[in-house]
């Protein structure tokens, strides 16, 4: 399978004022700290990582919400990096995103028909049965009743919503969806629905998923591929299984463990990892390898040199880690 998405050395660093008298911008927020993804045609790859790792940001990088610092970003073979809001609009027909609040997201004047259509009259598209016609098929698609058209999105509950949101993702056919923590905000009776409404999807149109996520358990359903990222670098990537049960980066192996096993067996002889210490700022990360602060395996040479991200033996030849000492025969976690 070709790439459908590359990206490659992704920065995004915020600048930081701290007199609001003086406008200078001394320090910056490095949210996302060289970051190498790539997605394939009808793949899904999903990322993950605790709050303020980056990936929500990265996921605004892909769909250009966000102009990024340093790096590419080609999408279908198209360096979209810097591109104007001109060139943008044809690659945004392919390049849709699923918000994580689906309060949030629908603007509440409008009603459920304006906003699924909104897309198509931005971008001139006239199905030949109709905008009305091509919406209530929408809905329908995404397990909604084509009758309810006219209604408001507060007449809805928060896991209808978010079907909204995804036929209104699904309205410009993408190639190409960013699913931005599109379950964490629902009932966890409604996230198994949502995830495998997008499963279906997927099958059904052939779509191309980043999914961003602090669920594991949610991602390994899910995804194909994983990258998990801590403090704005991916530290471990690869396929689902590979990753799963042969987790090489501590910090991954930490994730892992914290996942809760249905089996109380196989929970019984697990050993759960609990790190020490706080996630360190963005502002002023550490020395070489993000992790050590946090990381039991730690030495001077991880204070010195960054750790890049390498192949690891195994059955998956895309299995990369970031990690000096890296856990090449770690037994499974999961």
């Amino acid at each position: 399978m070709s790439d459908l998405l590359e990206v490659s050395n992704l920065h995004m660093h915020f600048p930081v004022r701290r007199n609001l008298l003086i406008q200078r911008h001394s320090e910056v927020i490095r949210a996302v700290d060289g970051v190498d993804l790539r997605v394939a045609a009808g793949e899904s790859l999903g990322l993950v990582g605790e709050s303020g790792c980056g990936k929500s940001t990265t996921g605004r990088l892909v769909t250009r919400l966000l102009e990024p610092t340093g790096g590419s970003i080609r999408f279908d073979g198209v360096d979209i990096t810097h591109a104007s809001k001109s060139k943008l609009r044809a690659t945004r027909q392919h390049l849709q995103m699923i918000f994580q609040d689906p309060y949030n997201s629908l603007n509440p004047r409008h009603t459920v028909g304006t906003l699924v259509e909104t897309p198509m009259a931005l971008n001139g598209i006239n199905p030949p049965q109709g905008r009305r016609k091509r919406v209530q098929e929408l809905l329908e698609t995404v397990g909604l009743n084509p009758e309810h058209y006219n209604r408001y999105p507060n007449e809805f509950s928060g896991g209808q919503r978010q079907r909204i949101g995804i036929a209104r993702a699904l309205a410009l056919r993408p190639k190409l969806i960013v699913a931005d923590e599109p379950v964490s905000a629902l009932d966890v009776s409604i996230q198994a629905q949502v995830v495998n409404l997008l499963q279906q999807l997927q099958r059904d149109f052939g779509i191309a998923f980043l999914f961003i996520a602090h669920d594991l358990a949610v991602v390994r359903h899910f995804s194909q591929r994983i990258a998990v990222m801590y403090l704005g670098k991916v530290v471990e990537t690869g396929d689902r299984e590979a990753v799963h049960s042969r987790p090489t980066h501590p910090y991954t192996q930490a994730l892992l463990s914290a996942v809760p096993e249905p089996d109380p067996d196989a929970a019984r002889g697990r050993e759960r990892i609990r790190l020490t210490g706080e996630v360190p700022s963005p502002l002023d990360p550490p020395s070489g390898c993000h992790f050590r602060t946090r990381c039991w395996k730690a030495t001077e040479l991880c204070a010195e040199q960054e750790p890049p991200l390498v192949r690891v033996g195994g059955g998956d030849p895309d299995h990369r880690t970031a990690c000096h000492f890296p856990d090449i025969g770690s037994r499974p976690l999961v």
